[in-house]
């Protein structure tokens, strides 16, 4: 990727960051080596350092086997698939490669030592291994969350050609240039009608579907992106793979089911042809207990750890602006059924009132209704709404059952009289205190952003999805973007 170089800058991997993703990926790759194989020696080590403080006799052929299973850490880690360049940058898929690597290396270790009778400490299986994951999990979060800064300034980014219709392109783009984490930017668009037209948001229009190896060489892009089209089919597919492959392009290639994704998909050979199986969405039973136990649990322990605060809150808002602290009003659940939502009055008294004179300043561009400076709102109104306390009565919701932990955005009465057949989707589940909608930008979503979120939550909804969304809330909260 080349980016400007006027004056120079300590960065993550130096001048790698500026020169072609093969080569930042293999210096990415070295540096993570370099920091497993560190986490693992300081894990050993640790461990050593804790026996001997208790008084344990360490033999010298004990400490060499503790350094020689640090040095087989990274090994069973590039085993377990931790330094494949899919992975950079990409959470789930690398935390869980580390977690197989490590795993695989301690039942490995411990099946071994039984089966020839080896006496091995069992602190190395018992704590090393399990330190070592720790302090690499810890260290492949931080090296992440730098990549994904170096990414937000344009660097170490994969140039791609897009292929597809121009709506669907367009879409790609957008969605690459809000969340640059991805690590992916359009640089060229091949369309079914050519070079006729200009360009897609800015992004040159240089060719159509038969000259998309043409356009890679001419742009020196690093993959393409091959967006659902009836243009494309098998056929058309392969002669794009087969053009590819003298340069080693990598090629993606988006299903028609764009909001299907996971376990929900499998690959299926039948009469030599790949068929895609779809196994249709979980709405009830045990997994549906499962996420409802779950919430009631979380809530239940999570009202009694923020009680005192939400006291102070409480005692804030009336000593600052006359009325109730807690604000009730009508929200639409699962299934449709009406339910009244907790929130902390954020507003004065009589906002609903105010409302109809402000549908003229209303800033979004869907149903629903928003002001980034709205003037009903209080001092401490806003505070509250900037890092969400003002959601904290609803875990109230939660244990009664009417609302998840985790969910679609809880709409208005109003908003679903005017919902679509496809909108009203977003109704199979219980809405959530937060959701992709949350860690995705809140307010600053368009509504068609927010009402495609929601949809992709509901079609692939899991408790690890959950659990990930949460994880995810703290830092979307913390930092304040898009509340209002």
């Amino acid at each position: 990727m080349k980016v400007g170089t006027e004056e120079p800058a300590v960065t993550l991997l130096g001048d790698a960051a500026r020169t072609a993703p093969s080569i930042w990926t293999r210096s990415y790759a070295r540096i993570l080596l370099a920091g497993d194989l560190g986490c693992a020696v300081v894990a050993c080590e640790t461990v050593l350092g804790v026996r001997l403080w208790f008084g344990a006799f360490i033999p010298r052929t004990e400490a060499l086997l503790g350094l020689g299973l640090a040095l087989a850490w990274p090994l069973s880690l590039a085993i377990g698939g931790a330094y494949r360049k899919r992975a950079h940058g990409e959470g789930t898929e690398e935390f869980r490669a580390v977690f197989d690597g490590g795993v695989g290396l301690t039942a490995a270790v411990a099946i071994g030592a039984y089966a020839t009778q080896t006496t091995i400490a069992r602190s190395f299986v018992m704590a090393m291994f399990p330190l070592a994951l720790i302090l690499t999990i810890v260290f492949r979060y931080r090296m992440r969350k730098r990549l994904h800064r170096r990414r937000s300034f344009g660097e170490y980014m994969r140039q791609v050609v897009a292929v597809g219709h121009r709506e669907s392109v367009l879409d790609l783009v957008m969605q690459l240039r809000r969340q640059p984490h991805h690590g992916m930017t359009v640089v060229a668009v091949c369309l079914p009608s050519g070079p006729e037209e200009t360009d897609v948001d800015d992004v040159p229009v240089l060719g159509g579907f038969t000259d998309v190896a043409a356009v890679v060489a001419k742009v020196d892009a690093d993959a393409v992106a091959v967006l659902a089209c009836p243009e494309l089919d098998g056929v058309a597919l392969r002669r794009i793979a087969w053009g590819l492959e003298d340069a080693r392009t990598d090629l993606f290639v988006a299903p028609a089911l764009m909001e299907v994704a996971g376990p929900r998909i499998s690959i299926r050979p039948v009469a030599g042809m790949p068929l895609l199986h779809v196994e249709h969405p979980s709405f009830d039973g045990a997994k549906q207990l499962a996420k409802s136990l779950f919430d009631r649990v979380g809530a239940s322990f999570a009202l009694l750890l923020l009680a005192v605060p939400m006291l102070v809150i409480t005692v804030l808002i009336r000593a600052t602006s006359p009325g109730p602290a807690l604000f009730r009003q009508v929200r639409v659940g699962r299934g449709g059924t009406e339910f009244k939502v907790l929130k902390f009055r954020t507003m004065v008294n009589d906002a609903e009132r105010l409302k109809g004179d402000l549908q003229g300043s209303n800033e979004s561009d869907g149903v629903l209704f928003k002001i980034r400076n709205d003037p009903r709102i209080t001092r401490v109104g806003a505070f509250l709404r900037r890092y969400s306390l003002d959601e904290l009565p609803q875990l109230i919701n939660v244990i009664r059952g009417e609302m998840s932990l985790v969910g679609p955005r809880p709409p208005l009465p109003g908003e679903v009289a005017q919902y679509g057949a496809d909108v009203r989707r977003r109704l199979v589940v219980k809405p959530g205190m937060t959701g992709l909608w949350q860690v995705s930008g809140r307010s600053d979503l368009t509504w068609e952003e927010s009402v495609r979120l929601d949809l992709r939550y509901v079609e692939n909804w899991s408790l690890f999805l959950d659990l990930q969304i949460l994880w995810k809330t703290w830092s979307a909260v913390t930092g304040g973007e898009g509340a209002y």
